[in-house]
């Protein structure tokens, strides 16, 4: 897979966000008591007068994207939504906490390389999975799947440094306090190795380089020696 991003065009036209994904369940409150307890916010839950349908709507951690359920408000079969993503900055964090909550979960997993072939279920890259978090801890590259009742497929992808192009260059937003203090502590251990690179002396002006460092890390950009 190319690391290089598709250059677009950079005027903005009008604002485009992706607000709902439609997941088809079996039993609408199975599934309910399922996303409730994923510790997903609960948006919505309304029945028309007749009860001819009823919808539910959650919405995962510090996510733009929400997801609807419910009765007949889609006709796709029950479990054959498949690779949704889920993108978090500690895929091992992540993970722990759904185990904490009950939540039947895969072990982290990386790319295996080569053609797909197996009886694994594939997924982006297309690859069978190898246990563990990718060698390098490459961003994009380390996962974790789970279902909900139906069947239903979710995954954990750990990405903590941008593809160019795919984020704004101008703007810098962390979603919440751990994002941004996993961010920090990239920029330490980064920051430690420019010290040893620098003499070994303390850089008094390491608040810049943090700041430069955040800021080139989300956008993609070579990062700061």
């Amino acid at each position: 897979m190319s690391s290089a991003a598709v250059e677009t065009p950079h005027a903005r036209g009008l604002d485009m966000k992706l607000e709902i994904v439609v997941i088809p369940v079996s039993d609408v409150d199975r599934a309910k008591r399922f996303y409730g307890g994923l510790g997903w916010r609960l948006d919505a839950d309304f029945a028309s007068d007749d009860g001819y349908f009823r919808v539910i709507q959650f919405t995962p951690p510090a996510s733009g994207c929400s997801v609807i359920f419910g009765k007949n408000v889609t006709p796709a079969t029950p479990g054959s939504a498949q690779g949704l993503y889920l993108v978090v900055s500690d895929v091992e964090a992540a993970r722990k906490e759904l185990v904490d909550r009950g939540v039947a979960i895969s072990d982290v997993f990386h790319d295996g390389g080569g053609a797909y072939a197996g009886p694994d279920q594939p997924y982006l890259f297309g690859r069978a999975r190898v246990g563990g978090l990718d060698p390098e801890r490459r961003s994009y590259r380390s996962f974790a799947s789970f279902n909900d009742p139906d069947g239903n497929g979710w995954l954990f992808q750990e990405i903590t440094h941008r593809l160019p192009g795919r984020v704004d260059t101008d703007v810098t937003t962390f979603t919440s306090s751990k994002e941004l203090a996993a961010a920090l502590r990239r920029a330490e251990a980064a920051h430690g190795e420019h010290e040893k690179r620098t003499g070994g002396q303390r850089d008094e002006n390491w608040p810049d380089w943090y700041a430069e460092f955040l800021i080139r890390e989300q956008a993609g950009l070579d990062l700061p020696l």
